[in-house]
């Protein structure tokens, strides 16, 4: 358990960096606030949290345990990983040609208890660097004297709460922010940084072992 808790600042960064890139996630956190309210935009966050927690669930019963005894089925998902992560950043890069390059957040809302909540689920649950950060990240974070599977389900809570945390913040600011985020500069920007931190976690999963 010591050895658990020694991992937990640098997973909670980790995580807290993966919530910070701005993505699909975001930008329908902000449309739902923007459009919807910040009723709303909290409960999509409910989704969202639930939907890291079922790729952490899915990731503890089965998959982290089959790639930890195979290191040529973890070098195939590392790998592949990486490559789809590289092929997200150039595209994100790609779109700087437009106006609001990637980071748009204009669009239909979804308002209601269980529709917010549906495509928040939704919406991560579809959410490529969640998956992989389930499957090829969080093993990698839990101590060989801990349980895989329960470190793995474990840690999948703390990424949904840090996550959750930081869209908070950002719902709670969605007053003072619109201004901003309404010039076409800043969204761009945004669509950089995204790119840049797609990048960097594509290195940092290069650079992951097997547990």
């Amino acid at each position: 358990m010591v050895s658990f808790l020694k991992v937990l600042p640098a997973f909670i960064l980790t995580a807290f960096l993966l919530a910070v890139v701005p993505g699909q996630t975001v930008a329908m956190i902000l449309r739902q606030a923007i459009i919807g309210g910040t009723k709303n935009a909290y409960m999509t966050l409910i989704g969202t949290s639930s939907a890291l927690i079922f790729w952490g669930g899915a990731s503890a019963i089965g998959l982290s345990q089959i790639f930890a005894r195979s290191h040529t089925a973890y070098s195939a998902l590392k790998y592949t990983g990486v490559a789809f992560l590289i092929f997200l950043a150039l595209q994100t890069l790609w779109s700087l040609r437009k106006e609001f390059g990637k980071f748009d957040y204009e669009g239909l809302t979804t308002v209601g208890l269980y529709p917010a909540i549906r495509l928040g689920f939704l919406t991560n649950l579809t959410n490529v660097k969640a998956a992989v950060f389930a499957v090829a990240f969080i093993p990698a974070f839990v101590p060989k004297n801990f349980s895989l599977g329960w470190g793995v389900f474990i840690l999948s809570i703390v990424q949904a709460f840090t996550s959750t945390t930081w869209y908070s913040f950002l719902i709670h600011m969605i007053g003072r922010a619109t201004t901003t985020l309404a010039n076409p500069k800043v969204r761009r920007a945004l669509t950089a940084f995204s790119a840049i931190g797609i990048l960097f976690l594509a290195a940092t999963l290069l650079l992951t072992s097997p547990r």
